[in-house]
């Protein structure tokens, strides 16, 4: 972690993960009931795991561990991607509520590779 962030709280990037996971659990509240431990579950799962995986990252010894569980968090961003195509190709999920999470989640994952790059450059 850079010398100006004191904990990943402080990372933009953890941020707006956490805000995502708030959105992805709305949306989600609408699924059918029959996918409470289907999809629903999967999805929360995955997208948790991102800013979960920043956050364990960010709190490891070296920049190294750091990258790795900043790939980790990069891999179910896209899993939680896919599952939220899924929701919207089952009509479980209205276009118009899908597109700004996908959105989001290509925001994210810029920032991910953004902030993989930085700490690249330093390792």
């Amino acid at each position: 972690m850079s010398n100006e962030v004191k904990d990943y709280r402080d990372l933009r990037v953890w941020q707006h993960a956490m805000d995502w996971v708030t959105e992805v659990y709305s949306v989600s509240r609408e699924f059918p009931k029959e996918e409470t431990y289907g999809l629903t579950s999967q999805l929360r799962r995955a997208a948790v795991s991102v800013p979960a995986n920043i956050a364990e990252g960010a709190s490891r010894q070296g920049p190294k561990e750091f990258l790795h569980f900043l790939s980790i968090a990069r891999g179910s961003l896209a899993e939680s991607s896919t599952l939220i195509v899924i929701a919207e190709r089952l009509a479980y999920l209205e276009s118009e509520r899908a597109e700004p999470l996908l959105a989001q989640a290509e925001d994210i994952s810029r920032m991910l590779t953004m902030l993989r790059r930085s700490l690249s450059a330093k390792n």
